[in-house]
């Protein structure tokens, strides 16, 4: 199982690919999101998203208790039309953010939300695209989106099983396989609780796509066991500050924190390595510590093998301990001191 988003191949003996969302942490500021891109290089990761809309392809301008927010996030009191007002990135914006990105050797690509917005995207050529967990549900967009025959990585925060089923055969039926499924828990900040990482392997065995994880809790522990559990894209949110507020904040890492999630996702894919029997040079020298079997006491030639004079023990340049049933009582070939290493050639 594997994807290519631009010069990067994602997948099975691949490096973790790690996305920075920028969403709202320009405030608006041109020159905010140009310093938080140069932030994102800088820490390592692979790639920045943007997100396509603005607040009248997204909702309506109402303000009917539907589109009041009152779930205990950080935007509770807020109409859906305000929030999106504040927290869209304008599109003027994005081809030249997508251009910065692209010199520093970043990817750059976004999340649509309408048809609009992909044949925006279209135009600028985005290596991939983002279905976000709130737009899993809209089967005419995600085969719009699909259609376009990039690689399509898509949010499950507020899927149900059958909703990803549903999600990924409108893909296939676009004829596009080039599929990733992201974990994800649309709460903000997400409670660890509700996390439920262990869903990753799942997903890959039920679906056999390339998985990964879009975070919203706090730090850095969840997207590291993330990828211990077969996670190959990780997507968390960057700020430049977080005493910068904004609605996404509180739950976005800074630079050192960014920075350091990366280092420890890098330790950890070392570690996974591969499935292997197989001993490493510096392995094969510690074995010389595994145990063998050694006369222990001085034996005269033609004296009985014992318990007492031949013990298994460290180090191993002896005969393997599964040969001390055939060794007891046998008679030395010759004279053998303390401390030799049993052969055969002492056995007679």
């Amino acid at each position: 199982m594997e994807i290519k988003i631009g010069n990067k191949s994602i997948g099975n003996g691949r490096h973790i690919f790690i996305i920075a969302e920028l969403s709202a942490n320009h405030l608006h500021s041109f020159d905010l999101a140009v310093k938080t891109i140069m932030a994102i290089k800088e820490v390592g990761a692979d790639a920045v998203k943007l997100q396509t809309y603005t607040a009248d392809t997204i909702t309506i301008d109402s303000e009917k208790e539907y589109f009041r927010i009152k779930q205990g996030t950080p935007w509770d009191g807020n109409t859906l039309y305000k929030l999106y007002q504040e927290a869209y990135t304008p599109w003027e914006w994005q081809p030249e953010l997508k251009k910065i990105a692209e010199d520093l050797g970043l990817l750059c690509f976004s999340s649509p939300f309408d048809k609009t917005s992909v044949d925006f995207l279209e135009k600028m050529n985005v290596p991939a695209y983002k279905v976000a967990s709130f737009e899993i549900t809209d089967i005419p967009l995600i085969e719009y989106i699909a259609s376009k025959g990039k690689p399509v990585i898509i949010s499950t925060g507020i899927a149900k099983l059958a909703d990803i089923e549903e999600a990924v055969n409108a893909c296939k039926r676009m004829e596009n396989e080039q599929i990733a499924l992201l974990k994800c828990t649309s709460a903000y900040p997400s409670p660890l609780e509700d996390v439920n990482l262990n869903t990753i392997p799942n997903l890959k065995d039920t679906f056999k796509t390339v998985v990964g994880l879009s975070d919203h809790t706090l730090g850095i522990a969840v997207p590291v066991v993330a990828v211990a559990l077969g996670a190959k894209i990780i997507e968390k949110h960057f700020i430049l500050d977080r005493s910068l507020g904004g609605p996404d904040a509180a739950f976005s890492l800074d630079p050192q924190e960014f920075k350091a999630m990366i280092e420890e996702v890098r330790r950890v894919e070392k570690a996974l390595g591969e499935v292997s029997y197989e001993l490493t040079d510096k392995m094969k020298k510690s074995r010389e510590f595994s145990r063998s079997l050694f006369i222990v006491e001085d034996v005269k030639k033609g004296e009985t093998f014992t318990e007492k004079n031949v013990s298994s023990i460290r180090p191993g340049f002896g005969l393997h301990p599964r040969y001390i049933k055939d060794v007891l009582g046998k008679k030395a070939a010759r004279t053998v001191s303390k401390g030799t290493p049993l052969n055969w050639n002492l056995i007679g």
